[in-house]
């Protein structure tokens, strides 16, 4: 798989990883899909500002749901002023 974007530092909320130790799958599967450029399902808008900060160095955000139905996010904050993204979070909505 085609990594398009650096993540900086990996971390997850409790109750994501909760739901993900539910659902018995891994993180890495939807982080990689992140990284790749598989926005999963959010908006086309959503999807073309993505497009554009993996160039410009912009927030991402990429949603998804577990085999259970529960949607996650994971949000790779923007770059700094060197190009280097700090942290990619893996969440639950409403705990943005």
């Amino acid at each position: 798989m085609d990594l398009k974007l650096e993540l900086g530092q990996l971390v997850a909320t409790p109750g994501a990883l909760e739901v993900l130790s539910r659902s018995e799958q891994s993180p890495w599967d939807f982080v990689r899909r992140h990284a790749a450029g598989d926005w999963g399902d959010v908006c086309a808008g959503d999807a073309r500002l993505n497009d554009a900060a993996v160039r410009d160095g912009g927030r991402l955000l990429s949603v998804y749901h577990t085999l259970e139905g529960v949607k996650l996010w994971i949000i790779t904050e923007a770059a700094d002023g060197d190009g280097c993204r700090a942290a990619t979070t893996i969440l639950l909505p409403d705990e943005y």
